[in-house]
């Protein structure tokens, strides 16, 4: 089994205020920085996206990716890679858990592989910037009100 990355972050907003920016994809290059473009490609009957391509920029990895999307309730979404230029792998959630006081934590699970030879320990590394820049981004995001 692959070696994933993990982190959490408390949030001060309520699961499905959280979720709500998880799930806005068209506005990913607004506030995540890596992504450029971000497109839902098909969607649940529930209109949740099931299929999103993104257009990445992350310095030194620029990718053009489709990833496939799973929804677990109103407080979990994880995701596998459908195709990329890059990546061999990349595997992630999100699991929001409230803390009872209206914040909520939330955690964000990664792994990547990249078709490119790569020492581990500089994929864990980079594995833990994108983990800390995306929970950075999202609780600025959410926490802002926008």
């Amino acid at each position: 089994m692959a070696e994933h990355t993990s982190s959490s972050i408390t949030i001060e907003a309520a699961p499905a205020e959280v979720m709500g920016v998880i799930a806005d994809f068209a506005r990913y290059p607004e506030w995540t920085g890596e992504v450029k473009e971000a497109e839902v490609l098909k969607e649940d009957d529930q209109g949740r996206a099931e299929q999103v391509r993104l257009v990445m920029d992350a310095g030194a990895i620029k990718d053009d990716q489709t990833l496939a999307y799973t929804w677990r309730g109103e407080h979990e979404v994880s995701w596998t890679l459908v195709k990329s230029q890059m990546l061999r792998a990349l595997d992630g959630s999100y699991v929001l858990k409230p803390t009872g006081s209206g914040s909520t934590e939330v955690t964000y699970q990664l792994t990547v592989d990249v078709k490119i030879p790569m020492l581990g320990m500089i994929k864990r590394k980079a594995e833990k910037v994108i983990i800390d820049r995306a929970l950075a981004g999202l609780k600025k995001r959410v926490e802002s009100g926008v």
